[in-house]
């Protein structure tokens, strides 16, 4: 299956992305280190977004396949950028909190099968090898 997004520069280093079977729409910005404002999600943040929103989704699938509830838990992305060889993503350091109250309904089994679907998710799997993209779990006592 594929998706249509279509993408117009709109000057001063905007673009209005369109998603084609939602017509949902987000604008990105160069960001300020890279002669841009700032003022919204620069691509690289797009893909640092993407990795926190899979791992949370596919973890989702998982939960609701087992009827595990994990609303509420969060990905924290810090993205690094690096400058040789080229500007690129260096580094997408996830942390995964799933609360409390949730968390203590977890079996161990239950715990290692949202950690492997996590590790799964296929933005994660789709990341150059070069970047570091580690995903650290916490389950809140």
């Amino acid at each position: 299956m594929s998706v249509e997004v279509d993408v117009v520069y709109q000057g001063e280093l905007r673009c209005k992305a369109t998603h084609g079977p939602s017509q949902d729409q987000l604008t990105t910005d160069a960001p300020v280190d890279n002669h841009g404002k700032g003022e919204s999600f620069s691509p690289t943040d797009l893909v640092a977004t993407a990795l926190g929103a899979c791992s949370l989704t596919i973890m989702g699938i998982v939960a609701e396949r087992n009827q595990l509830d994990i609303a509420g838990t969060k990905a924290h992305v810090e993205k690094e950028m690096v400058q040789q060889p080229v500007r690129r993503i260096g580094g997408l350091k996830v942390v995964i909190t799933i609360p409390a109250e949730k968390a203590r309904k977890l079996t161990a089994d239950d715990r290692q099968k949202l950690e492997q679907a996590a590790l799964h998710c296929p933005v994660h799997k789709s990341l150059h090898p070069e970047i570091h993209a580690p995903i650290e779990f916490v389950f809140e006592s």
